[in-house]
């Protein structure tokens, strides 16, 4: 993706997400300078990857393939490991209109996936064989907010504003908005984007940045570069 391109989604998620009612954290509006400079307090911040992650997946169409995120609060591995401590994460995802997560499960991570507003969020499920590969012929038992559903394989949950869906370690599944851009809100276990996605398809988590014009933000993915982290 061209760094001008993301720089363009990040003003335009920013007015979805406001327009939504949510405001994003300090943090979300340092210029890269500014991040270098709070640095050192914003350790936290920095080793848990909260903050603003855009991606294609590596495929260069962002439009048909493609996914916003906005890690507001995260744990650490330590703290999951010990059972005590930050356990959980919260993000904010933008799902354009008939654009495509691809089919996707985590080892650790359980996640509720909630329709914050806008069109209808649509999730495609299958189950994992015995030895965890998306299977083409088993069903999943999700619960829909505090509702157990059983769905087959390759089912769709349409989740309309409000409605959520619990899926857990092992439940593939693929989501993209339907009728119009989707606000997504995550709430889940400590999440780690580098180590804890499991793709069906062999597609990479981060895009490739094509330097056109100078960052408005930091990626989590520029922390390496630009924070030495």
């Amino acid at each position: 993706m061209k760094r001008s391109h993301i720089n363009a989604v990040m003003r335009q998620a920013d007015e979805m997400i406001r327009r939504h009612g949510f405001v994003l954290p300090p943090f979300a509006q340092w210029t890269p300078e500014a991040f270098v400079a709070h640095a050192g307090e914003a350790r936290h911040v920095i080793d848990a990857r909260c903050g603003w992650d855009i991606t294609d997946y590596g495929a260069g169409r962002f439009d048909e393939l493609g996914l916003f995120l906005f890690t507001l609060r995260n744990g650490l591995l330590t703290d999951l490991q010990s059972g005590r401590g930050m356990c959980y994460a919260e993000k904010l995802l933008i799902s354009r209109r008939d654009q495509l997560s691809p089919m996707h499960t985590h080892v650790i991570k359980a996640e509720d996936i909630i329709n914050r507003g806008g069109g209808t969020l649509v999730v495609e499920l299958f189950g994992s064989d015995d030895l965890g590969h998306c299977a083409a012929d088993v069903g999943v038992s999700v619960m829909c907010d505090g509702i157990w559903r059983e769905v087959p394989p390759g089912g769709k949950l349409k989740l309309a504003p409000g409605e959520s869906v619990t899926l857990r370690p092992g439940d593939w599944h693929a989501f993209w908005g339907e009728g119009g851009d989707v606000l997504i809100g995550e709430v889940s276990t400590v999440n780690d984007d580098e180590t804890d996605n499991i793709f069906r398809e062999p597609i990479g988590r981060f895009a490739e940045i094509e330097e056109d014009e100078p960052p408005l933000h930091l990626l989590v993915s520029d922390y390496r570069s630009w924070l030495g982290a």
